[in-house]
This record gives C-alpha cells, structure tokens and sequence, in this order.
C-alpha cells in the first residue's frame, strides 16, 4: 500500500503543478484496482486498494481546491459518485444507484465511504482528471482534453494517464486568441 500512495501522490503533484485549473474545479478519478493489482479490470476488486487510492488522492484534490468525482465501471454506465452539495452546485441531476466492489468498484465503494453526502450522478463535465488502469475518463472530461505528461506512468501495475483541459479556440484565419490592445485599435 505504501508504493500505490507514494505513486499517487508523486505523479498526481506532477499533474497538478503542470495542468491549468482554478480552484472549486472537478477533478475526475477512475480507478481499477484490479489493474493495480495486476489483473485484468474488473476481475479482482480490492478495497483495501481502494481505500488507499481515496485516503491518498481526496486530501491531495482538497489541498488545491479541487472536487472529487470517482468513476464507476461500466456495470454502472461509468456513473460517478460526489459530493451531494457538488453536484447541486453543478446542476448535476442524481440516479438511484450504489456502488458495489462487483458494480462501481472498489475505489467507487471507498470514495463513497468516505465522502460526507454521497450521491451518484450519471455523467460529469470535469476539468481534468486521473486515470488509473485505463477505465476510460475521457468520456467525464470537458472538450478540449489535453494529455499531461508525468514521470509517473503506473501505479502498481495499473498505466496512469492524467488529463487537463482548455476552452475550444474558434475562428477562422481572423481570429485572435490573446487579449491585447491590438484587438480594439
């Protein structure tokens, strides 16, 4: 458990002292522990694993003002669970839905445990996320998504990729996208 933290918190501070956000952000996580463990996903939900995963990532998004919002499986339609306050906030309708270690997910199941209103919501927009063991975030992350290198690619044997986003650029060959006085004069 001590080398799933220190991986977490080493390549999710690379992540969030690289990828632009503004605090009250949504941070998105989908996690298999299976894959952590080195299984396939979805073949070996592990809560303890999860536990870890949410005791290590949940104060880390906390500390830079973010909000968490964890993906389930797809024997959820990747439902996400958060904060009951959050998803009012963001107008996030709630279904009626719990996550299980064998429908949502170990780390679905902790993060639930250990939020302090838990609701479940179909589907997010979020700023940017982590992806650990390929559970397909992309789905959950506002256009345009743009992939955030770190040093680290595995937690335990799960790959880890981490997305950031940016607001589209329109316009054609007249298009400016930076504010200046050349833009009023």
């Amino acid at each position: 458990m001590t080398q799933i933290n220190e991986a977490l918190t080493k390549g999710l501070t690379e992540f969030l002292d690289r990828a632009n956000y503004e605090p009250g952000d949504l941070f998105v996580l989908g996690c298999s522990t299976s894959e952590i463990q080195g299984q396939r996903i979805g073949q070996d939900s592990n809560l303890a694993v999860g536990e870890t995963v949410i005791s290590t990532v949940l104060p880390l998004v906390q500390s830079h003002g973010l909000h968490l919002a964890v993906q389930g499986c797809e024997h959820l339609n990747r439902a996400l669970v958060i904060e009951r306050a959050v998803a009012k906030q963001l107008a996030y309708e709630p279904v009626t839905v719990y996550p299980s270690l064998k429908a949502g997910g170990a780390t679905q199941v902790a993060a639930f445990k250990a939020f302090d209103d838990p609701i479940m919501v179909e589907h997010v927009q979020a700023q940017l996320g982590m992806d650990v063991g390929d559970t397909a975030i992309g789905m959950q992350v506002k256009f345009v998504q743009i992939p955030v290198r770190t040093s680290v690619t595995e937690v335990g044997h799960a790959h880890t990729t981490y997305l950031a986003s940016r607001p589209k650029l329109i316009g054609g060959e007249r298009a400016v996208y930076t504010w200046s006085a050349d833009n009023y004069s």
